[in-house]
């Protein structure tokens, strides 16, 4: 987790940096710059920071990862990384559901939203359990 708490420890200098250029720049009426813009910046750059802070903490207590050490070898990192869940077409179907319900709320049709609210409870409950039925069972 080095290389990553790294990573954004540079984020976290460039939006430091960044920043206050940006303010600078924008400050062309009397107003005193972009506030918007220079509070968007400031957030990231406390977001990058956060990240930073959780990954360096994680890093150092726990025993490096392969990609962490300089001795390591390309076979030390074989092995299982993780499940990976083939094709679904539930992705699909709850956003589609969810795209009923914003165009009937849009077009006012709340009986519309009310049938997308459904079939999109439907989809969400087949696309959790998916893997307690069928072809991709455990």
């Amino acid at each position: 987790m080095k290389a990553e708490a790294w990573i954004f420890g540079a984020c976290t200098v460039f939006f430091l940096l960044v920043t206050p250029a940006y303010w600078l720049v924008t400050d062309a009426s009397e107003h005193g710059g972009d506030w918007t813009g220079t509070s968007a910046l400031t957030m990231t750059m406390l977001l990058a920071l956060m990240m930073t802070v959780y990954l360096g903490f994680h890093a150092k207590r726990m025993d490096p990862r392969p990609e962490d050490r300089k001795d390591a070898e390309i076979a030390d990192g074989a092995g299982e990384l993780g499940f990976f869940p083939p094709y679904s077409w539930w992705p699909l179907w709850t956003a589609a559901s969810l795209g009923v319900c914003v165009f009937g709320v849009a077009s006012g049709a709340w009986w519309l939203f009310i049938i997308g609210a459904v079939l999109g409870a439907m989809a969400l409950v087949g696309w959790i359990f998916e893997y307690y039925r069928g072809v991709h069972a455990h």
